[in-house]
């Protein structure tokens, strides 16, 4: 099985595989349920394998990029829907990150959701969800991919409300699912307009070509862009739209893990990067994408810092995280694209190293509290938990951006790619030099709220709520196993593979897409270099908001200064944007429903008021009509004396 394309097949189809046995299990009830994570972590596991495979043949490959031929859905008259599958850096690496977070995420899961009722059905929706984004990152048209990017959102939704029984959960599967459809909307007509602009083209790579040697309307393009990126907000949780991705914490958490780290939110990055020749034709486009990031970064970074839940705070890191990637795709518009986007996908590649191992910890740390993960309820747990605590601790280090881990190199170049905005760009140089302040501010914001969540976690005076009751222990090696795989990831991906050798962004300077983006930006190919002075600033407000969380909390427990309480309460409140997204819209929105729904009512009384009329009319009259001919005589007989009667009354008038 040596054809690339045949490799990404099995790649794709191996979880698909795993989805039918494991709900077959889940179907049939069968008291083989038990083992329905195998064929999952087996599926995964062999998709890692290949995965690398396939991303080693696509890296020796000249032309670095193969395209399936097209398989036909249906024609009719001159318009023709086919299926076409790409690989390419891009899609191989995603493949390959993909399949291999999944499956230590599905070990995980396997102790982490030993005895629950739904097992087998847990799994088979995780199959299916690694499937939905594996088809997505392969899919070579617009078509195909939206399938895939709809089989995402049903797998979250499904997930996040997997304890459907907890009104909590199903109204966070709801939340989720609405937000995601308001972006998808912008998403679709995004489609439609360029698909217009783009000769009706159904292949990625056609439609591509066609509008890079038929520049369209720039207004238009900016417009489709600007849609697309519409959908990518609404996946990705960005602003104005975030505000489902930490209500997804209702799920269980290896859910949180995959769709954090490897699934559903970096959907929305890679969307942006696929379609780089697009964005590259549209600065307008992009400088409003590197807004939204940047908005999206610092917003959700000040909302993290006072968070007393775990699992909220790594949701709303992941917000930032996802800011600080289109932030670096939005520099695409004033410098190389091919560079913005290697920095963007690089932060997306090492973030599913930590932010799976931090999410993975929080669940071992969930699972030994008796489900509690409320920080004020715990604590002193590094003797407790010593592989948690150490584990937790490289994937906390690696989210701060603390020097040699994965997160200090990723950070770095998006920091160099704003620094080359605001410097060298042709277009938007304030704007990009606002940005590169507000990622900066967020480094310190990171550090801060990552290391007041491993002290209130981990330091201080050993604190077991009662919901643990005497089992408070270490967890078992089935999830233990997998946060020391993460952590080596977490530690030494992001140097293994960039910084000195430059193998990652070596691999994507040779992406036909990227190259394509290059050739249309009109700019020039910037080299890699490790920039030693942004590097000594980063690390310098990294370390300062590791030093002002270790003053504050490293006895602990959380008290602060009266100056600083109002900033944390607005904090804590999440910047009420909850409630004035419910006061705006959702409030409107109820009163507008409740009067629609009134409006139908009463058409449905009137019509009900009309039909009942004749009815009555017949109820009434059905006596007369009962067949007896004695009866018709006497009404006959009483009729005509009526009629009789007032005649004579007439005359004698």
């Amino acid at each position: 099985m040596s054809d690339p394309i045949d490799l990404a097949l099995v790649i794709l189809g191996l979880p698909l595989l795993a989805c039918i046995l494991a709900a077959y299990l889940a179907i049939t009830k069968r008291s083989a349920a038990k083992y329905a994570h195998v064929p999952l972590i087996l599926g995964c596991a062999t998709g890692a394998v290949l995965g690398i495979i396939l991303l080693l043949k696509v890296a020796a490959d000249h032309d670095h990029r193969f395209i399936s031929d097209p398989m036909t859905w249906f024609a009719a008259g001159n318009l023709k829907v086919s299926f076409q599958i790409v690989v390419d850096p891009l899609s191989a690496i995603m493949l390959a990150m993909v399949t291999f977070i999944s499956t230590w995420i599905a070990i995980f899961s396997s102790s982490y959701m030993h005895g629950d009722k739904g097992y087998a059905r847990f799994f088979a929706i995780m199959s299916l969800f690694v499937f939905s984004m594996l088809g997505l990152v392969l899919s070579n048209n617009f078509l195909l991919l939206v399938a895939f990017w709809e089989g995402v959102g049903v797998c979250s939704y499904l997930l996040v409300g997997y304890y459907y029984e907890k009104p909590s959960a199903a109204a966070a599967a709801r939340k989720a699912f609405l937000y995601t459809r308001l972006g998808d909307v912008g998403f679709l007509l995004g489609i439609f307009l360029l698909w217009k602009m783009g000769g009706w083209n159904m292949s990625l790579t056609a439609m591509f070509d066609y509008m890079t040697k038929i520049p369209p309307d720039q207004g238009e393009l900016t417009a489709a862009c600007l849609l697309l990126f519409c959908g990518a907000v609404g996946k990705s949780a960005q602003f104005p739209l975030y505000v489902w991705l930490p209500d997804a914490m209702e799920g269980p958490t290896p859910v949180s893990a995959l769709i954090h780290a490897a699934t559903m939110v970096t959907a929305g990055v890679y969307l942006l990067a696929r379609c780089a020749p697009l964005f590259a034709m549209s600065p307008d486009a992009q400088i409003v994408v590197a807004t939204v990031g940047g908005i999206t970064a610092i917003l959700a970074a000040f909302i993290a810092l006072a968070q007393n839940d775990l699992k909220r705070v790594l949701a709303y890191s992941t917000v930032s995280q996802l800011g600080y990637m289109f932030l670096a795709l939005g520099t695409g518009g004033a410098i190389s694209p091919v560079f913005a986007v290697t920095a963007a996908m690089f932060h997306l590649f090492t973030h599913a190293f930590f932010k799976a191992l931090l999410f993975l910890s929080a669940g071992s740390v969930m699972h030994s509290m008796g489900g509690v993960i409320d920080m004020r309820r715990f604590g002193g747990l590094r003797k407790l938990m010593p592989v948690t605590h150490l584990t937790f601790l490289c994937g906390a280090a690696a989210l701060a951006g603390l020097p040699l881990l994965s997160g200090f190199w990723s950070k770095d170049l998006i920091l160099e790619a704003l620094t080359k905005a605001a410097d060298e760009g042709k277009s938007y140089t304030g704007g990009y030099y606002i940005l590169l302040l507000v990622s900066l501010v967020t480094v310190f914001m990171t550090a801060f709220y990552t290391f007041r969540a491993y002290f209130l976690t981990f330091w201080g005076p050993e604190r077991i709520p009662e919901e643990a009751g005497h089992h408070a222990h270490e967890s078992p090696s089935r999830m233990t196993v997998p946060l020391m795989v993460l952590a080596v990831g977490a530690v030494f991906v992001g140097i293994a593979v960039e910084p000195f050798n430059h193998k990652f962004s070596h691999l994507l300077e040779h992406a036909p897409t990227l190259l394509q983006a290059q050739a249309v930006s009109h700019t020039d190919m910037i080299p890699h270099h490790f920039n030693k002075w942004l590097a000594s600033i980063g690390t310098a407000l990294a370390l300062g908001g590791l030093g002002l969380a270790f003053v504050m909390y490293r006895k602990g427990t959380e008290t602060l200064p009266g100056a600083i309480e109002p900033v944390f309460a607005l904090s804590r409140n999440k910047l009420y944007v909850d409630e004035v997204y419910g006061a705006v819209f959702v409030k409107p929105g109820g009163v507008l429903a409740f009067l629609s729904s009134a409006f139908d009512g009463f058409l449905d009384a009137m019509t009900r008021l009309i039909s009942s009329i004749p009815r009555f009319v017949g109820w009434w009259v059905r006596p007369i009509q009962n067949g007896l001919v004695q009866f018709y005589a006497l009404s006959m007989a009483l009729g005509l004396t009526v009629l009789l009667t007032f005649v004579v009354f007439r005359i004698a008038r």
